[in-house]
């Protein structure tokens, strides 16, 4: 008897024998995997094969942005919007004062260079990443250009680090389908956006607590968004979700660990900064509560369509973002399975990406992990990354057009408007995808064969305690649990109500 490789489970699922587009795509390396082939075992298994197309891949995005490195950057108005290889990283290097050697938060940035933003409009911990790649820049003698070469440079071997840390979280969340972080791996928009802006630090920390939250270890999950969300925003919009699926679970005990985590990582990182320079700490907040109405956005479209000032764009996507966060509220009580924690954890960042101010290029780093858990379907993830591809080139299109005068070289408005409905468009159909499979959990992809919620942790296969609508009458006679084969069973409820499932928390 042939002892099973710790790196891949012998029954782990591969892309080939269940996917056709991923079978079809398999030709270009010799086609599918045969009943001889061998996964899992020695120096080639899934994790370092996804590390390394993650790296490759991350090169490949870098070669992209070869000509602004040679002068995009510096020469021309447009130059960097015609090559479509735009990054905020060597800009905001003399922009936000760090070749100056200004402190992020307490030293405000002069006029003459920021143009008119006092302090680092960031979340506590990207200022910590930016200043750690200055640290190390500033050894390096030479012009300004040339150190915002090299800034560059620094910035994205420290985001192919995050890029590495996703793809490999991903692989290793669903234990039964590490091949699926090729998807993370490979996505190219990913690659196209990586080094436009320091995003990728808390893709990498959301990841990392995603799979932690997996291996029932809520309390170091916790902590990780905690920390994500001190480097972007958007990681702290999955305790919504966690919080529905623990409470219909009867599951509290482990999300109010996670939430302790979450909050105690966030203010141990932000508390010393709020304290040195409140001014500064809270500039990320008042520039994204005062922002206009910008690129990508719903709300862009609609103003150039239609001539609306949108003076109240914040009270409008806030109260989408609110009705949309209730009827995803509605679908993780009421469906007739409890829907997975990544479905939903994409349903509502996507949400907040769709009924938000502006959209840049790289917010679709947010969704590929969750894209790749909630849904690890090649054909659907490929619609959505083909309508992401579009976009990123669309904007820099529409930006080289505005920015080349009475030229106009470039993609007109009209043009961009478009490409704009595509990305919602894309975005939307993946939401409808989700949907659909929590209504119908017979199409979800992960559940096929007989799991319940691998991503889930604590709650993977745990029962339904408090379930609304249709399947409500089942809480007066016990709770619905869900085996390791996907069927339903009723656990007799005791004098005072269901009993607690088996498994300790």
């Amino acid at each position: 008897m042939t002892r099973a490789s710790p790196t891949e489970p012998p029954t782990a699922v591969r892309p080939t024998e269940e996917d056709r587009v991923s079978t079809a795509g398999s030709e270009l390396l010799g086609g599918p995997v045969g009943r001889r082939g061998v996964g899992g075992t020695g120096w080639w298994n899934p994790f370092r094969v996804v590390a390394l197309v993650a790296i490759g891949m991350f090169a490949l995005g870098m070669v992209q942005k070869l000509p602004c490195y040679n002068g995009g950057w510096f020469t021309g108005e447009t130059s960097q919007y015609i090559h479509a290889c735009y990054s905020d990283v060597p800009h905001l290097f003399n922009g936000r004062g760090f070749a100056d050697g200004l402190v992020p938060y307490l030293d405000r940035i002069p006029e003459h260079l920021s143009g008119g933003m006092e302090y680092l409009e960031y979340p506590v911990l990207t200022g910590a990443f930016m200043q750690v790649a200055a640290w190390l820049t500033a050894p390096l003698p030479g012009d300004v250009q040339e150190r915002e070469q090299f800034y560059w440079l620094v910035n994205a071997g420290m985001l192919m680090v995050c890029a590495v840390v996703t793809a490999v979280c991903v692989a290793r969340t669903h234990r039964r389908r590490p091949w699926d972080g090729l998807l993370v791996a490979l996505a190219p928009a990913a690659a196209l956006t990586a080094t436009i802006n320091w995003d990728l630090l808390a893709v990498a920390l959301t990841a990392l607590g995603m799979l932690l939250w997996a291996r029932s270890r809520p309390l170091a999950a916790g902590l990780l968004l905690g920390l994500a969300t001190a480097a972007k925003l958007y990681p702290a919009l999955l305790l919504g979700p966690l919080l529905l699926l623990c409470w219909r679970a009867g599951r509290m005990r482990p999300f109010g660990r996670a939430l302790f985590g979450a909050g105690a990582a966030w203010l141990c990182v932000n508390i010393p900064v709020m304290l040195a320079s409140w001014e500064g700490w809270s500039k990320f907040y008042t520039f994204s509560q005062e922002r206009p109405v910008d690129f990508g956005s719903v709300w862009l479209l609609l103003q150039q369509r239609t001539g609306w000032g949108l003076e109240d764009a914040n009270d409008y996507a806030t109260g989408l973002m609110a009705l949309g966060c209730a009827g995803i509220a509605a679908l993780a009580l009421a469906a007739p399975r409890r829907p997975r924690f990544a479905a939903l954890a994409f349903l509502v960042v996507a949400l907040f990406i769709l009924t938000n101010k502006v959209y840049s290029p790289q917010y679709v780093l947010w969704l590929v992990p969750l894209a790749v858990l909630a849904r690890p379907r090649w054909r659907d993830f490929l619609i959505w990354q083909a309508c992401e591809c579009l976009y990123f080139l669309g904007i820099w299109m529409y930006l080289a057009y505005t920015g080349s005068g009475d030229d106009h070289h470039g993609l007109p408005p009209g043009g961009y408007q478009v490409v704009i409905l595509v990305h919602l468009l894309g975005t939307l159909y993946l939401c409808a995808v989700l949907v659909r499979d929590a209504l119908r959990p017979d199409h979800d992809t992960v559940r096929r064969d007989g799991s319940d919620d691998p991503g889930g942790g604590i709650l993977d296969g745990a029962a339904d305690v408090r379930v609304f609508g249709s399947r409500a009458r089942h809480s007066a006679k016990g709770a619905v649990h869900w085996g390791a084969d996907g069927a339903n069973s009723l656990a007799a409820a005791g004098p005072s109500g269901p009993e607690p499932p088996s498994r300790a928390p």
